[in-house]
């Protein structure tokens, strides 16, 4: 089960991003049917269901990536998420998607600032002279405050293990992230140490005020970070589940389609 954790309850939580009544056709298949969901700052959400529920289409919507056909996607400053107009890092969403993203060859350094790279100070900016000392000192600092260890941030990223290309990507995002991270499968094909690991640098980022939205298959861990779970079922928001006392049985009935029964709602248990 859920730790308790010394932050606000979720309902008390202002948004950090807020998707409502989001639709997605792709040619004859309904991706998402009217899913709305709310994430708050500094509470980290679990969007679980099965393959094909609709997880990947809605995190792409909420981003960005992806224009749904009905329904709007809304920052907690009012700003509207429109695909094509939209550019997630510049308005402080933070993305890691499965496949990291990461340039191999480059950097730790260069990777965190890789679009966003500083120039030096009084000199022309068409010389295009980056201030890597001052760089270095701020991701070295963005590390630190997520309690990831690194002997230096010049390495280049293809000589770290693979939890730590993920704790990079991780970094990477709440560096530029101003309300929310959106985390796609952050600890698959991950070993258990390197993914507890992750599971500690999702609770940081929370820590630090950011909502947290994260799909996985991981449920053990799942249940161990998350304040509120919401199970998607065939493109719609089938349950929301409170983290700290959810069972997998609970999650595993929503996503069959059944009404989970939880303690105190005077709900009966699905037939």
């Amino acid at each position: 089960m859920h730790e308790p954790a010394a932050r606000d309850p979720p309902e008390s939580r202002r948004p950090a991003i807020t998707a409502r009544g989001v639709r997605k056709h792709y040619g004859h298949v309904e991706a998402l049917r009217g899913a709305s969901l709310t994430v708050g700052l500094g509470e980290i959400v679990a969007l679980v269901g099965d393959n094909g529920a609709g997880k990947s289409t809605m995190m792409k919507v909420m981003c960005g990536a992806v224009a749904p056909d009905a329904g709007e996607v809304v920052l907690g400053d009012g700003t509207r998420v429109e695909a094509g107009r939209f550019n997630a890092a510049d308005r402080g969403v933070g993305v890691v998607y499965q496949d990291l993203a990461l340039a191999p060859h480059l950097s730790v350094l260069e990777n965190i600032y890789l679009g966003h790279e500083r120039l030096q100070p009084r000199r022309p900016r068409w010389l295009g002279l980056l201030d890597r000392r001052a760089m270095a000192g701020e991701a070295e600092a963005a590390l630190r405050r997520l309690g990831i260890a690194l002997p230096t941030v010049e390495v280049p990223v293809n000589l770290l293990s693979g939890g730590q290309r993920q704790a990079v990507a991780i970094a990477r995002a709440v560096t530029w992230a101003r309300s929310v991270v959106l985390l796609d499968e952050p600890t698959a094909s991950l070993g258990t140490r390197q993914s507890d690991i992750v599971v500690n640098l999702i609770r940081a980022i929370a820590r630090q005020g950011l909502g947290v939205m994260l799909i996985s298959h991981d449920m053990e861990r799942l249940m161990r970070v998350a304040d509120r779970i919401v199970v998607m079922r065939r493109g719609a928001v089938a349950a929301e589940l409170p983290g700290a006392t959810t069972t997998l049985s609970q999650i595993v009935e929503a996503m069959l389609g059944g009404i989970p029964h939880l303690p105190g709602s005077g709900a009966a248990p699905a037939a």
